[in-house]
């Protein structure tokens, strides 16, 4: 009785943004809480398993992909964290004391942790771009010295780009729509999604299919000079050159492209969703649950694919 007592109080004072009548309202609630306490879980672990990792291997530090991994680790690991809030909230009984402010710092938090991961994505595509591309300067172009610099001004223009949200200029997302006022009260704004499409998204998304397919395109031309080289003259030199030309930068390669592809099929539907919505094109409490911790589970996702990718 003490349990039902206490889920009724969440679902009257809480938003449930699957539901759709007060009938299945505990259900939906109780629905919402499992899958937030279990993605919540999955991430804190998993990135706690690869900033482990890291921190015993010294070898994977020669990498400097290492230190955006590492970055996108930690910035997944506070995801996690900050996941803690609406879990506790939905776990126990809001006052709804400050609601407004708390919802409005837990969606900056979340937006500005996920563009780092983002920004990350790009850089480590324009660093592998220019491993092979420029493999003779490459280590006097990208230095640890650059790497932490660029590192800084990624964390900073992550805080910028969605600070005018606190000013009253749209909404970062539906990472706050757990609280009943970021889903009823902190409407969208289009200008302020197209402003974040422009200057976040889409120079992302733009850098990293550029940068992939040049990529591929090096290497297949690569593989097609040693395949001719080995029929015209077929030895033991071209061999051991075939072997350690650029198929391990093709295989590092592939399992960062692995590791973005899957970042953005499932945060697609979510940008899908927040345009569409800032548009006032569609307007679904269902789908803005689904796309948002779809999205937010690629936090957990990266974990998964580093260690079916690549056992190193």
């Amino acid at each position: 009785l003490n349990m039902s007592s206490s889920v009724m109080n969440i679902s009257e004072h809480l938003s449930c943004p699957l539901g759709f009548g007060h009938y299945n309202a505990v259900d939906i609630c109780i629905l919402e809480t499992v899958v937030i306490v279990l993605l919540t879980f999955l991430i804190i672990a998993g990135n706690l398993t690869v900033i482990f990792v890291f921190h015993c291997a010294p070898l994977l530090h020669h990498y400097t992909t290492s230190y955006f991994i590492q970055t996108m680790a930690y910035a997944d690991l506070f995801v996690g964290v900050s996941c803690l809030v609406p879990t506790l909230s939905l776990l126990h009984y809001s006052t709804g004391v400050h609601e407004s402010l708390t919802c409005q710092v837990f969606g900056y938090i979340i937006s500005v942790l996920k563009s780092v991961s983002m920004a990350c994505l790009a850089c480590i595509s324009v660093d592998r771009y220019l491993a092979i591309t420029k493999p003779l300067s490459y280590n006097q172009l990208v230095t640890p010295c650059r790497l932490r610099i660029c590192i800084i001004l990624i964390w900073i223009y992550s805080c910028l780009i969605f600070l005018p949200s606190f000013f009253g200029w749209g909404k970062p997302g539906y990472h706050g729509d757990i609280f009943e006022w970021c889903a009823t009260s902190w409407l969208t704004n289009a200008y302020f999604t197209g402003f974040i499409v422009c200057l976040l998204y889409a120079p992302a998304a733009f850098v990293i299919c550029f940068t992939y397919f040049h990529i591929f395109k090096i290497c297949r031309q690569h593989t097609k000079e040693i395949n001719d080289r080995r029929a015209r003259f077929p030895s033991h030199e071209v061999d051991a050159a075939g072997e350690t030309g650029h198929s391990p930068d093709r295989r590092y390669a592939m399992v960062l492209f692995r590791i973005t592809s899957v970042f953005y099929m499932l945060w697609l539907p979510y940008i899908i969703y927040f345009l569409l919505e800032s548009s006032r094109v569609l307007e679904n409490p269902a789908l803005s649950f689904l796309t948002t911790w779809l999205a937010i589970s690629n936090s957990f996702c990266n974990c998964v694919i580093y260690s079916l990718s690549n056992s190193v």
